[in-house]
């Protein structure tokens, strides 16, 4: 009897050790972890299909479930001119996916206590403090007359893209010329610019609606990206680097990347005018410099500056799955990671599909998962030059898709990816 107490015990103890440390990204077989080996060549040849047609120049894909990597396949081409083929280690511009990890961050000091999340914005970085609804506005010379807000922009309206901050480059064209005018960055800077400075004069411009009133995408995780910066005493880079990167492993995600690696830095591709691609030009999209990750910058986009590879990236969403532990290094609660991916807007929807908002993460709500199968209550998002994401806490998935294209005309491929990866379940 004694025996078996302690063999329950060794194993409830090794149970409780895996489940501290984390479940960490091992190689794994597709028909353990319950998919079909046959079902999931139908990404092959979605991706391949899409590279024949001229879509896309390549791509590369990862699924994971349960931890074990099922699929990661790189396809095509990294730069046609200099005849790069895709690797798995190719790095890519991953932009708005920058956004969850400054989340991660932020949630990590809030764990700390160094702020409450319906605080005002202001209490942290002042320039927020009294701002005004922009009212009447002129397109001939973008002047305008503003508002009083009803009240301050909190710490969780920022987080959940409610506090009436719009996008500077590519929001409205009412903003892009209010925001240009003041010099305030979209996020992709190449230049000696601090984002400090740009988020204090952010601060002292019309919002765009009252706080709360709905959800608008915007500037508010670079907003964000400050205030780590003013409650660290860190600057981003350095706070990502040594909270988040190095304890998870993540060695190959930057702002700007090391002159050693560059060369794997995927080429962007945009369509001509007859729809065939071409490398991305200074006059692909003014003001917008593609070839900032190359260069020395100084600007650290909390919202969009980040470059990574789709290993390192599925090693962020892991943790997320895991209840914030990776590999023994806890960067958040469970709980925390709960209050993360829950729905933070309330009646309020971010799309058509009727997706709702976490802190940082989009969330399939019932409505929208009958559109392709995504399990209500998974989390995701994308960036802007094609990459994307999503995780599955019921099937325990972790999925992701880099492209390197703007715009994206034929982007079925994203929705068909999401599609092609559950139609290859089998349990």
């Amino acid at each position: 009897m004694m025996k078996k107490i302690s063999l329950f015990l060794l194993l409830l103890g090794a149970g409780l050790g895996i489940y501290a440390q984390g479940v960490t990204l091992q190689v794994g077989n597709p028909v353990s972890e319950k998919f079909s080996v046959e079902r999931l060549q139908r990404i092959d040849h979605l991706i391949e299909s899409n590279i024949d047609s001229g879509y896309i120049n390549g791509a590369v894909a990862l699924i994971a479930r349960n931890g074990k990597i099922v699929y990661n396949k790189s396809f095509g081409i990294a730069d046609v001119e200099q005849k790069k083929l895709m690797e798995n280690d190719n790095i890519f511009r991953i932009a708005s996916q920058t956004k969850a990890i400054t989340s991660v961050a932020v949630m990590m000091l809030f764990e700390e206590g160094k702020f409450l999340l319906d605080e005002p914005i202001s209490k942290y970085i002042p320039a927020f403090a009294h701002p005004k609804v922009i009212d009447l506005y002129n397109e001939k010379d973008t002047t305008y007359t503003t508002v009083p807000a009803k009240r301050e922009i909190t710490i969780r309206d920022l987080l959940t893209h409610t506090s009436g901050i719009e996008y500077a480059q590519i929001g409205s064209p009412r903003m892009n010329a209010i925001y240009a005018k003041s010099k305030i960055p979209g996020g992709f800077v190449a230049d000696k610019i601090r984002l400090a400075d740009a988020m204090d004069r952010l601060g002292k411009l019309p919002l765009t609606h009252q706080p709360g009133e709905k959800w608008t995408y915007g500037l508010n995780i670079d907003v964000l990206g400050y205030l780590v910066e003013k409650v660290s005493g860190k600057t981003l880079d350095q706070f990502f680097k040594e909270r988040i990167f190095d304890p998870l492993g993540m060695k190959d995600t930057y702002f700007y990347i090391p002159a050693a690696k560059q060369n794997r830095l995927v080429a962007v591709y945009t369509p001509d005018k007859q729809g065939h691609l071409v490398k991305w030009s200074a006059s692909t999209l003014p003001g917008i410099d593609f070839d900032y990750p190359k260069t020395a910058g100084t600007y650290f986009s909390g919202g969009a500056g980040l470059s990574s590879t789709i290993k390192d990236y599925a090693i962020f969403l892991q943790m997320m799955l895991n209840g914030g532990v990776y590999n023994g290094q806890r960067l958040l609660a469970r709980h925390t990671v709960e209050m993360m991916t829950e729905n933070q807007i309330g009646d309020l929807y971010i799309n058509p599909d009727k997706d709702k908002f976490g802190l940082g993460f989009g969330i399939t709500t019932p409505t929208s998962s009958a559109k392709l199968g995504v399990s209500p209550g998974s989390f995701a998002w994308g960036g802007f030059y094609g990459t994307l994401y999503w995780v599955d806490p019921k099937e325990h998935l972790v999925c992701l898709l880099f492209i390197q294209n703007w715009p994206l005309p034929h982007n079925a491929i994203q929705d068909k990816f999401r599609a092609l990866v559950y139609q290859a379940l089998v349990d």
